[in-house]
């Protein structure tokens, strides 16, 4: 199985580079499933229906999330109604929506998907990651050989270690929220793909997706002001997985960057 992850998309941006990217990362690549982590597509915070199903028409199959999750009120409802949108696992169970779903590939081949919320220097601080991993783990159904599992953290070192916790029981262990690609992709002892943030989707010529002049401002002169999200030519972070169909461990791990006015593919570390 061929599994694509891209990560944060930051606004419109983030869409464009999606919408002129993806058609051409699926000629390259058999890719049997592809997911997004989607909690910056509203104006760089939150999620809107509008702004959801627009990737899921660019060809995304599940959308993961993060602490940003109910930026937009809009949100909260639709994610009832919305099974292939996720929030982080360890909400409470009172919260609307799912942590985790399960994806089928075109040929019938399952994927577990889980969504974790780290907790360290994270608002809001919610149940323990560990736990909730080991939770859902329980919930997700045996016939599901692949599970893949976005960690939106602030910390490398908890999403470093959610990787060595998960290493054999999970197929990959991706982390996002910081928007900074690492370069530390690799294959854990027991089986399981490793990266500890993919990078983000939108505009780099910004603060992490944010107009820089707004950034800078905030930073500089400890004054509130709206944040904007940068106009430019985007680029796509994303994490190529091949899982192996008999054992649901990684074969194989690619870190690859798209401009989206470019053809080219370019593969980190390679």
């Amino acid at each position: 199985m061929y599994l694509l992850f891209i990560g944060d998309v930051v606004g419109k941006p983030g869409m464009r580079a999606i919408s002129s990217t993806l058609p051409r990362l699926r000629k390259i690549h058999t890719i049997d499933i592809v997911v997004a982590n989607a909690e910056n597509i509203a104006d760089g915070n939150g999620v809107t229906p509008l702004m959801a199903n627009h990737l899921f028409s660019l060809g995304i199959d599940v959308l993961t999330n993060g602490n940003h999750a109910w930026d937009k009120e809009e949100a909260l409802e639709y994610i009832k109604s919305e099974p292939r949108l996720l929030r982080p696992h360890n909400y409470p169970n009172s919260t609307p929506g799912s942590g985790w779903c399960v994806t089928t590939t075109a040929d019938g081949r399952k994927l577990g998907i889980l969504n974790i919320l780290g907790n360290l220097f994270m608002p809001p601080e919610l149940s323990c990651p560990f736990q909730s991993a080991d939770n859902a783990l329980t919930m997700i159904p045996p016939d599901v050989k692949h599970v893949f599992v976005d960690i939106h953290a602030e910390s490398a070192s908890e999403k470093i270690a959610m990787g060595w916790y998960l290493d054999g029981r999970v197929s990959a262990v991706v982390g996002t929220h910081t928007h900074v690609p690492t370069a530390d992709e690799r294959i854990l002892p027991k089986g399981t793909g490793y990266l500890t943030d993919v990078g983000m989707t939108g505009c780099y010529e910004s603060v992490v997706g944010m107009d820089t002049d707004k950034s800078l401002h905030r930073l500089m002169h400890k004054l509130p002001g709206d944040m904007e999200v940068a106009d430019g030519e985007a680029i796509l972070y994303a994490v190529l997985l091949e899982l192996n169909d008999e054992t649901g461990c990684c074969d194989k791990i690619q870190h690859l960057r798209m401009h989206e006015a470019d053809a080219s593919c370019h593969y980190l570390n390679h």
